[in-house]
């Protein structure tokens, strides 16, 4: 009893006077405890939250924080002033000086007309009645007058008018310049995307839509374009190894492999789009935790889509739920027969990721290679299965100093789960476990297992791949069985 209740942490949470209680594991990371706290304090998972004790001191959010009772419970504040409250009142500005400009309209329009009034009558009483000189001469006089006042206030009105800030409808990342050499470089299996903040690796996806002509060929709107990348990006969590930069490397390999294959000379502009939008969203709001983990903790996911790829199915219902926000929509001139067209296919490539169906995939196209027909669409359809399986994949076919990095995350996220399962009794997978599995040891046996023989039978269409591909694997699989035969070394010696 004693070492199960130690695996966890009990935080009290004082939420307009109401005493929350929160329950958390100590192998849970700093964003699951945040989003806990945000659903304790009722506010939206992403907001960003302040902790402060009883003497008004900052508490970090993280597994170590310290406990504490319900006498003396933590205050939660959710933090203002960032880049929205900063739009917001961008907004409010704008509207306050719209308002201000309507109003001056409405005073300038009356005082016309009262002008207009006086002006009426002073020439007509000039006309009508044949008044004295010195008379007409102060009516002329008033007139002038009037007329002045009527261009000075035109003059304000104009001036303010000008400083009146525009309405922007367009998102505000910086559109980055992309060089030449960045341009090329994109189109190659070697780029390096750790070099890159997220604002540059959007606009890179976004040249990557207009490059490929499925901006001009599908009336898509650019602004609208825009929307929906930044709503992705937001839509991926901060994990070691699923995060948006992982989204960013698996699209730019299938730009790659469009380019290298020539797949716009052999498949048709809409599976081009649905091979990149796919690879986009393929990984949407993964919580960090796999297929595996969710059927046997039972979790939401599993639950509503009955074990059967829970996460791959949670990928696609966040897409197509961005889609269905207008202002996001990249699809929205397109009539209802191709945007199902486009639905049914992205859903069946995001599905097509989960590796439990490797070998039931990888088979399938076997039996089609040799005698491949890209006038059959269950051909293309299985092909482009096994594109994006090959990109989700493929960071091992990149230079090794991208992809020995990408390693280290992934098998941070992989002890963390194994943690956690281990902590709440589920079974542990020999190849998560911290305990049991090396980083040598596992690429060799992914490189030499899954990814080698997957890219063999790609390249049988595609010759081109064996020098792009192909030997960068190899060429990655003895430099790590070399490393795991100086390991062993070192410990017999020992």
């Amino acid at each position: 009893m004693g070492s199960a209740s130690s695996s966890y942490r009990v935080i009290y949470l004082d939420v307009d006077g109401r005493i929350q209680k929160v329950v958390f594991s100590r192998y849970c990371s700093s964003s699951d405890i945040k989003e806990l706290f945000c659903a304790a304090v009722g506010v939206p998972r992403n907001t960003d939250l302040s902790v402060l004790d009883s003497s008004g001191a900052m508490v970090s959010i993280d597994p170590t924080m310290p406990h504490n009772t319900e006498r003396s419970p933590y205050r939660v504040v959710p933090v203002t002033g960032g880049p929205l409250a900063g739009k917001e009142e961008l907004f409010q500005n704008v509207l306050t000086q719209v308002a201000e400009q309507i109003s001056r309209v409405f005073r300038i329009n009356e005082m016309k007309a009262d002008v207009t009034n006086r002006l009426a009558m002073l020439e007509k009483r000039v006309e009508l009645e044949g008044m004295k000189v010195v008379e007409i001469e102060k009516c002329r006089s008033d007139i002038k007058r009037l007329r002045e006042e009527i261009g000075s206030q035109n003059r304000i009105f104009l001036e303010d008018h000008k400083n009146l800030s525009p309405r922007r409808d367009v998102p505000t990342y910086p559109k980055y310049y992309l060089s030449q050499d960045t341009i090329e470089a994109l189109r190659w299996t070697t780029f390096d995307a750790w070099q890159w903040e997220p604002n540059e690796m959007l606009s890179c996806l976004e040249h990557m839509y207009h490059d490929l002509g499925l901006v001009r060929d599908f009336s898509i709107n650019p602004i609208t374009l825009k929307r929906w990348l930044l709503c992705v990006r937001d839509s991926y969590r901060n994990n070691p190894f699923h995060n948006f930069r992982h989204c960013f490397c698996v699209t730019q390999m299938m730009y790659s492999m469009i380019y290298l294959c020539k797949l716009q000379e052999k498949l048709t502009q809409l599976d081009v789009l649905v091979l990149m939008t796919a690879a986009v969203c393929h990984d949407l709001d993964h919580p960090g935790f796999n297929n595996t983990y969710q059927i046997n903790a039972r979790t939401d996911l599993a639950v509503r889509y009955n074990d059967i790829s829970p996460l791959e199915n949670h990928h696609c219902a966040v897409a197509f739920k961005i889609f269905s926000q207008p202002e996001c929509n990249i699809f929205s001139s397109f009539p209802p027969d191709a945007y199902k067209q486009i639905r049914q296919g992205t859903i069946t490539l995001i599905l097509a990721t989960d590796m439990a169906r490797h070998g039931e995939i990888l088979d399938s196209f076997k039996e089609k290679v040799d005698h491949f027909d890209f006038t059959d669409q269950e051909h293309v359809t299985c092909l482009k299965m096994m594109l994006i399986k090959c990109c989700d994949i493929s960071n091992e076919v990149r230079p090794m100093e991208v992809a020995e990095p990408w390693v280290d995350c992934l098998l941070e996220e992989y002890f963390t789960q194994s943690d956690r399962e281990k902590a709440e009794g589920l079974p542990v997978a020999p190849f998560m476990d911290r305990e049991k599995v090396t980083k040598q040891t596992a690429q060799v046996g992914f490189i030499t297992f899954i990814l080698i023989p997957m890219f063999e039978t790609v390249m049988k269409l595609f010759p081109q791949l064996e020098a792009a591909m192909l030997q960068p694997l190899r060429e990655s699989r003895d430099r790590y069985e070399d490393q795991s035969d100086q390991v062993q070394k070192k410990n017999a010696e020992l």
